[in-house]
């Protein structure tokens, strides 16, 4: 199976509508990544089929939880997960990718100039010292250790009605008893990844009232 099969497979299970153009220019990003990974070691998984599931369809399982949010902030965005695959296939979303890492900023800014992301900002900073002058509807993400340093970090940069979804493999108990008094788990959704076996959960965080 080609990568872009195993794309428009995921696609498919995910329910996941996308134009011709949208799907090229994720196949376009794997390339990106793949091409990128060999030199600036962004990611652990080397080969671009894996990258299809592992993050590609990782990244779009979030799609149904930002039905409608207009403004989303990727923190520690690494190679652009799960926001750059978010930005692609919701043109309408301002999508924020933040990394403090000068090399991974570099790539970040060369994705969004290659695969012309006009919705996208590429900010290198430290997440807890950040202090932009809108908030997000959406904070996300994929890669920090502990749901309470990543809500603790960045809580400031949420909106008043905002979200932080902290993307996680197993139904994460003791990170949630871990949690601050000032935010409360409002759900955890266990995602289904297509070509994916392991277990994967969103939790779904609010500050709390």
């Amino acid at each position: 199976m080609t990568v872009a099969e195993r794309l428009s497979g995921g696609l498919l299970e995910l329910g996941v509508s996308l134009s011709a153009s949208a799907q090229a220019t994720l196949l376009n990003y794997v390339a990106l990544l793949d091409k990128w990974n060999k030199v600036h070691n962004l990611t652990a998984v080397r080969d671009p089929e894996h990258m299809v599931s592992q993050h590609l369809l990782d990244s779009l399982a979030l799609l149904p939880v930002l039905a409608k949010r207009k403004t989303l902030l990727d923190v520690g965005s690494g190679g652009g997960l799960p926001g750059v695959p978010l930005a692609i296939v919701r043109p309408d979303m301002a999508v924020t990718l933040l990394d403090s890492n000068h090399k991974k900023a570099a790539f970040l800014r060369q994705a969004k100039a290659e695969l012309g992301l006009a919705n996208t900002e590429v900010v290198c900073e430290r997440v807890e010292a950040w202090q932009p002058q809108q908030r997000f509807d959406v904070v996300v993400s994929r890669a920090f250790a502990d749901l309470a340093e990543f809500v603790t970090q960045a809580g400031h940069l949420l909106a008043p009605d905002g979200v932080l979804l902290a993307m996680k493999g197993i139904y994460p108990f003791e990170e949630i008893a871990r949690l601050p008094d000032n935010f409360r788990v409002d759900e955890v959704l266990p995602l289904k990844v297509p070509q994916l076996s392991a277990e994967r959960h969103l939790v779904i965080v609010k500050k709390a009232a």
